[in-house]
């Protein structure tokens, strides 16, 4: 374990946070620790408390101006069992091997402390900067989603406020810090299918309707039709059923209803009414007794190479030499709240490969580049 004094003032931060056991949607003070940081250096605070959600605004600059928005998380997903980590999930340390270990070391308190560090810097280096440097900071990405970035979205559309660019610091890398960004994420549409049939005996089978054999040729069709052909930034689209359940438990007894759970990770060449048109026509001509409930999860969206992608791509190759990807795979982020208010949202953070697993951990060094970055960013597009 390095000692804590000769520890960069970002990894400082970043233990700090990793130290606290903030589990959806408890924060466990990190927004504390956060605000208390920035406040000291000028930036105006706006906790926002939502439900049982800790959620904070803040901002330093004018009116005048573009908008640069840090966004993340506090909260973190549970460890698992315990005893199956090398050391301590919140223990917070950096290994032999120069790995900073820890549940939130990559997703995402190692992005929150680069962020701060870099706005810090910032606003020092520059206090007549142009426009504005904020921070939209929640503690329930990794849960319902309800009253965290969603609900801060809703606040600052219903008092005009505006964010040109914004930045969120889920882990995007893949390999190396910064050979991939996220300029956008696929859409999610969730959705439970109820078929009815007729419950009665496996021996009289013209007395009943098995709902499972009238529901699998239209379940075949929908797991085997092509639903778009994607774009140059989008794959096609995708139908993946994830559960399905009928039956009483008896094998003598043919089931009176059966429900399946899918869902749609779907491009922009795709709509929710497309979807679920097309979903409805596939089921009515199977001639099912069905109903279905559907869950929107979030809408796909894009941020086209311009101002903000350039200035990270730019950023990137000087700190690093990389030449960084556009991709917009993985799953959903709270970028697809920000993105509703005309925001370019490119996502960047450290690499990705062991977040939500046990013995989560990053090249503890990456953190004081990902700074760096962030602060080159800041440099070219609000100096």
């Amino acid at each position: 374990m390095t000692a804590p004094a000769e520890l960069s003032p970002t990894l400082q931060l970043a233990c700090d946070l990793i130290r606290r056991p903030s589990v959806t949607p408890v924060d466990a003070d990190c927004q504390a620790q956060m605000m208390n940081r920035l406040g000291a250096v000028g930036f105006q605070l706006e906790p926002m408390r939502i439900e049982d959600v800790d959620n904070f605004w803040a901002t330093h600059g004018t009116q005048d101006g573009p908008v640069l928005c840090f966004a993340g998380h506090t909260d973190v997903v549970p460890t698992g069992p315990v005893q199956q980590w090398q050391h301590e999930p919140f223990e917070a340390l950096i290994d032999a091997d120069g790995m900073l270990c820890g549940r939130g070391a990559a997703d995402m308190k190692g992005s929150l402390a680069s962020m701060v560090i870099a706005s810090e810097r910032f606003v020092q280096d520059y206090p007549d900067h142009r426009g504005k440097v904020a921070f939209l900071i929640t503690s329930d990405e990794e849960g319902p989603a309800h009253h965290g970035t969603k609900a801060v979205v809703e606040r600052l559309k219903a008092r005009n406020e505006r964010l040109d660019w914004c930045i969120v610091g889920e882990p995007s890398s893949t390999t190396l810090l910064g050979d991939v960004v996220k300029n956008g994420r696929r859409g999610s549409l969730g959705a439970k299918l109820t078929v009815r049939g007729k419950q009665g005996h496996v021996a009289y089978p013209h007395l009943a309707r098995n709902p499972i054999h009238l529901a699998a040729p239209a379940l075949a069709e929908l797991a085997a039709e092509h639903w778009d052909e994607g774009n140059a930034f989008f794959p096609p689209t995708s139908f993946q059923i994830s559960n399905l359940n009928s039956g009483t438990g008896a094998t003598n007894v043919v089931p009176g209803e059966l429900t399946a759970l899918f869902n749609f990770r779907f491009s922009t060449e795709s709509t929710v009414e497309g979807l679920q048109e097309r979903v409805s026509a596939i089921l009515d001509k199977h001639e099912l007794d069905w109903s279905i409930d559907w869950a929107l999860s979030g809408l796909p969206f894009l941020t086209e190479p311009g101002e903000l992608l350039n200035a990270v791509s730019a950023s990137i190759k000087d700190v690093t030499g990389r030449d960084t990807q556009p991709s917009t795979s993985g799953g959903t982020s709270d970028g697809r709240f920000i993105a509703t208010m005309g925001t370019q949202v490119v996502e960047l953070g450290p690499v990705n490969a062991t977040i939500h697993q046990v013995d989560e951990r990053i090249l503890a060094s990456d953190l004081d580049l990902l700074t760096e970055i962030y602060y080159q960013t800041l440099v070219r597009l609000l100096a």
